[in-house]
């Protein structure tokens, strides 16, 4: 079976679920945790919880972490580095990651002059591909794990 980055884990459901608790709580309108489980399974499209709970993964697995060692393209120069960052976009298809390279990287794409970087900020997918192009049509960073 597999997953894509909108598709949500069982841990995400339960946490909706502690989350309407408190609403209804707060309105006067209490209800268990299992109804809360069930309600939220049944606004995910399924059947009641424990359809739910066998059709979806305990946790997403995100393909990148902070601290991971990375490496790949970026402006179409190599570099090694270390994510320093990572935030999911509120669309759940990309990732804002920052990486500190180990060296710096030439950013520009004549050798007239030079613009070292040493920490950068893109957007990647769960590939690691940044949905920007360069003008040569080349994704502006291609990140990989090391």
């Amino acid at each position: 079976m597999s997953f894509s980055l909108d598709t949500p884990s069982a841990q995400t459901l339960k946490s909706e679920a502690r989350n309407l608790r408190e609403e209804r709580a707060k309105t006067g309108q209490p209800i268990t945790h299992s109804a809360a489980l069930e309600e939220v399974a049944r606004t995910h499209g399924y059947r009641d919880w424990n359809t739910a709970r066998a059709a979806l993964p305990d946790r997403v697995a995100v393909p990148f972490q902070v601290g991971m060692r990375v490496k790949g393209f970026y402006l179409e120069q190599p570099f090694r580095g270390l994510l320093i960052g990572l935030q999911l976009s509120s669309d759940m298809q990309y990732y804002k990651v920052t990486i500190q390279f180990d060296e710096p990287v030439n950013v520009t794409p004549t050798f007239m002059f030079a613009a070292h970087r040493q920490r950068v900020s893109a957007t990647v997918d769960i590939n690691g591909l940044s949905p920007a192009l360069r003008g040569n049509g080349q994704p502006q960073m291609r990140l990989m794990r090391e």
